[in-house]
């Protein structure tokens, strides 16, 4: 009996060392001197050296000098890959893709082909009348209880706006107290629709949205103020518009601009995609550096031309862009983008 034992131990230690330090030390020595980059994670560095990320993992890029990656319902998060999983019927992907669309699309026929829709939509807003009723905002809040709550959650100053608003509107609160009295304690969240029916008829043509002011510190700081202009309306209200212009002839948009990966976290978009782009990035930096954007847009496109490259060599699927490496030389080549 003992001999068995014996040779069961002497296997189980054979065991354990060469599939617990043997190849896992082999592979470790193969990668850190044959593929270090790749066993590392990917990791590129800025012009200072330090760690940007990983050519593997997108990342969001807010400011109008840089291209943006997909959407991504996982936030970016590489610990919380996932996919929206949303239907075609689910108004929240309706909602998310017209909110891309609504700053960036053009017209693709008549007489102002290939000028951005976003002004429309403004004026349109500020005439406060979607489908022949007036409260615009009221419709959008009646329509989309969830969107108007999300509205209200989403940042900390849209709650302390709504909260002082409360404040302001108590017999407001005290009747929606009345007509639901399982709330007795309405918190910002819960009085969102009430919220943006009051606002609708004090503000018509007007939504709450963040405007940057000057402190008396000479620090800035956003505030919530109603607006009758800027991304939030271009954005937010596309939809109403489109579907009040339906036989407006809009420029398709590339897929991957408004839909996520499988992982929400896809480090390339496609070359159509970033030529999409190319106008805002590039006359953006053109303002920067105070050159002509005839020249700075040549000089992106061109970049973006040599960095693009299709899968198996180019011999399936569309040319495709690493967004991070393309930014990254963007900011090399033309310095920090402007605050």
């Amino acid at each position: 009996m003992s001999r068995y034992i014996s040779k069961s131990l002497w296997l189980m230690v054979f065991g354990v060392v060469i599939c617990c330090v043997i190849y896992p030390g082999v592979i470790w020595v193969i990668g850190q001197t044959l593929f270090s980059f790749q066993a590392n994670g990917s990791i590129i560095n800025g012009p200072d050296g330090a760690p940007v990320g990983s050519i593997l993992i997108a990342q969001p890029f807010t400011k109008d000098e840089y291209f943006q990656p997909r959407p991504s319902a996982a936030s970016y998060n590489a610990a919380a890959s996932s996919s929206s999983a949303l239907a075609a019927s689910n108004y929240a992907l309706r909602n998310r893709v017209a909110n891309t669309i609504g700053p960036i699309v053009k017209y693709n026929s008549g007489p102002k082909t290939g000028q951005l829709v976003a002004a429309d939509i403004e004026v349109w807003f500020q005439q406060d009348r979607y489908q022949g009723s007036p409260s615009t905002v009221a419709q959008w809040a009646d329509a989309h209880n969830s969107l108007a709550q999300g509205w209200v959650s989403a940042d900390p100053t849209h709650s302390q706006y709504v909260n002082d608003w409360i404040k302001a509107h108590a017999a407001v609160v005290a009747q929606f107290v009345k007509d639901n009295p399982g709330t007795s304690e309405p918190q910002a969240a819960d009085l969102a629709i009430v919220f943006f029916e009051t606002f609708s008829k004090e503000n018509p043509g007007r939504f709450p949205s963040a405007v940057t002011n000057l402190g008396a510190d000479g620090k800035s700081a956003a505030t919530i103020e109603p607006v009758k202009e800027g991304t939030d309306i271009q954005s937010i209200f596309f939809d109403m518009w489109r579907q009040d212009h339906p036989d407006a002839d809009l420029q398709d948009v590339p897929g991957d601009m408004v839909t996520t990966s499988a992982s929400g976290l896809d480090p390339n978009i496609t070359l159509e995609n970033a030529e999409f782009q190319l106008e805002r990035v590039a006359g953006k930096w053109a303002a920067n550096t105070k050159r002509d954007p005839a020249v700075v847009r040549a000089e992106v496109e061109r970049l973006l031309q040599d960095s693009s490259s299709a899968p198996f060599g180019g011999l399936a699927g569309e040319k495709m862009i690493n967004v991070l490496q393309v930014n990254l030389a963007l900011r090399n080549r033309y310095g920090a983008p402007s605050t």
